[in-house]
């Protein structure tokens, strides 16, 4: 089994134990992948949510899946987009880094992530897909119970960006399996 796979989809229909969800600060739910986690899990993700206080940029926080099939939902809160020098890319990585922490903590063995910041927050799709392969890769060193992370693409070509990194780790002898 690959250690990190990219899959072309919608995440809330995804079977993997863990899918993280790209929240905003309050984690009650908003637009894009955020909303569609919202809606597919039903009300009780976001009574839940309301007990965690919101989270801060490169946060992450559990809860249980409710109506979605995965067990559990990681929310993560990832940085807006400026013009990348305001710690973006560490914020950005931190996101993954943290999501991974959290999901190890709680011996979660597969785990499913969108293309976090991509959407409304503007983080420049292909500089993102980087970010996310490359600190997920040196991550799972970390890791060792953590079975599979699952790069869940929502269009063509962000699959295609998430394949080139992953393919370009593998040419340089760095991917960790």
């Amino acid at each position: 089994m690959e250690k990190i796979k990219v899959w072309q989809g919608d995440i809330t229909t995804l079977e993997a134990e863990a899918i993280v969800n790209a929240a905003n600060h309050s984690l009650l739910g908003g637009g894009g992948v955020d909303g569609a986690i919202h809606r597919a899990a039903g009300p009780q993700l976001k009574e839940e949510c309301k007990t965690l206080n919101g989270a801060e940029t490169g946060e992450a926080k559990l809860t249980k899946g409710y109506q979605l099939p995965a067990d559990y939902v990681i929310h993560t809160v990832g940085p807006a987009y400026k013009d990348g020098n305001q710690g973006e890319p560490e914020q950005l990585a931190a996101c993954y880094r943290n999501s991974l922490k959290v999901a190890a903590d709680h011996e979660i063995k597969t785990i499913a992530f969108p293309a976090i910041s991509t959407g409304i927050y503007q983080y420049p799709a292909l500089e993102a897909a980087q970010i996310a392969v490359k600190t997920i890769n040196e991550s799972l060193n970390s890791y060792p119970t953590i079975e599979q992370v699952i790069l869940v693409a929502f269009d063509a070509h962000t699959k295609q960006r998430y394949e080139t990194e992953l393919a370009a780790i593998k040419a340089n002898n760095k991917y960790h399996s």
